[in-house]
């Protein structure tokens, strides 16, 4: 199945190989999403409510770019340095997501870079 890299305007170059979406038919996956600017530095460190802020607005910026909208999203995947930021993170998630919620999960773990609190992967399903 043929598939299509998704590379919003103005993104910047990954730390490893990997494209911020990749689109196959109408689905859409995008990538592990860390809180970085275009230079792959980690912003609003400490504050995981901005961190989840400007992930989800990363997310939208790939599903705006494949034609979709963060309605079209059916599932989140979820990484998280720390439990105690948990009400944070969903606060702003709720935020992106205010009717129906997409599946998701949730899990603690190492994050590539320290000051990093949440990273998190999407997959939507696009209008044809």
């Amino acid at each position: 199945m043929p598939k299509t890299s998704v590379i919003p305007a103005g993104s910047g170059v990954p730390l490893a190989p990997f494209v911020p979406g990749s689109q196959a038919d109408n689905i859409l996956y995008v990538s592990g999403t860390l809180p970085f600017d275009k230079d792959n530095n980690v912003v609003h460190v400490g504050d995981a409510g901005a961190q989840t802020r400007h992930v989800l607005e990363l997310i939208r910026s790939v599903v705006e770019t494949a034609g979709g909208s963060m309605d079209d999203v059916a599932f989140n995947s979820i990484f998280l340095r720390d439990w105690n930021d948990y009400a944070a993170i969903n606060a702003v998630y709720a935020e992106f997501f205010p009717g129906e919620k997409p599946a998701r999960y949730c899990i603690q773990c190492g994050l590539v870079k320290p000051d990093a609190l949440i990273e998190i992967a999407s997959v939507a399903h696009l209008p044809r």
